[in-house]
């Protein structure tokens, strides 16, 4: 599933192409997503100037000049496609501005497309409960040792959840935690302050790294113009069971509720 740094890359790519742009058509090639398109997304959009383009947690958004806000979510398998040759199949929603073509194709249909008005964004249901954001200053030691205290659940559960911190994913949590040296089945409540200021730094260094490298390519996820993510290359633990750490351990993995657990028992304690 596209995480924060895919949609970080995915909001990236479409900004050259869309900010400031007017949309001159908009297209539905079927009802929904994994919910109904909204019934006046056209009328709404048609003619509506592109003011900005940003993400809440592993959601991208798109400002109007008409005070709306574009939300979509990628869902498994979901990627924008800038100026297709042709319309596939699963190329479902279609925005069309003077000089391009953006569609937004998604295979699996797990994805999302609202329009919220701006102003009521904080308040909207999918992101009133929302933690913060991993790359911003809200996102500290002090704040996972507030959330974390007295907690007996697994820390790997928690960074998961995403009323403790928005946007981070198995993928780059499991990362984090290689980095930190901690590891997931530790009981949040038991981490030393110290270890939480190491750990939110490794949060910041996994995902900074993985923008960087445009995400991670897993399934069908390319970035807007096409390009795979590179950063699966730089995995340090995911993906890798059986494999040897760098301080000599063996990378070990298990199934925790339906998610694969990555990690090192030698070096993460």
């Amino acid at each position: 599933m596209p995480e924060l740094p895919e949609v970080e890359t995915t909001v990236r790519g479409l900004e050259p192409v869309l900010e400031g742009a007017r949309i001159e058509r908009v297209t539905l090639r079927r009802g929904d997503l994994r919910r109904p398109f909204p019934q006046d997304l056209g009328q709404r959009l048609t003619g509506a100037t592109v003011t900005g383009l940003g993400r809440r947690a592993k959601y991208g958004l798109i400002d109007t000049d008409r005070g709306d806000t574009l939300v979509f979510h990628l869902g498994m398998s979901g990627r924008w496609r800038i100026d297709p040759e042709e319309l596939g199949k699963h190329d479902h929603f279609v925005i069309e501005t003077a000089k391009h073509r953006l569609a937004l194709n998604d295979a699996r249909r797990f994805g999302s497309v609202d329009l919220v008005p701006t102003g009521e964004l904080a308040e909207w249901p999918a992101f009133k409960a929302l933690g913060p954001e991993p790359l911003e200053p809200g996102f500290d030691a002090a704040h996972l040792a507030a959330a974390f205290k007295g907690r007996i659940a697994p820390v790997k559960a928690l960074l998961l959840d995403q009323r403790v911190v928005a946007g981070l994913g198995n993928i780059y949590v499991c990362e984090a935690l290689y980095l930190a040296r901690i590891a997931p089945s530790r009981a949040a409540g038991t981490i030393s302050k110290a270890r939480l200021a190491k750990l939110v730094e490794a949060v910041r260094e996994v995902l900074t790294a993985a923008i960087r490298a445009g995400g991670s390519t897993l399934r069908d996820y390319a970035r807007p113009d096409g390009e795979l993510g590179y950063f699966a290359k730089e995995w340090r633990v995911y993906g890798r069971e059986g494999e040897p750490c760098e301080c000599g351990g063996l990378v070990e993995r298990r199934v925790d509720s339906g998610r694969s657990t990555f990690w090192c028992p030698r070096c993460q304690k």
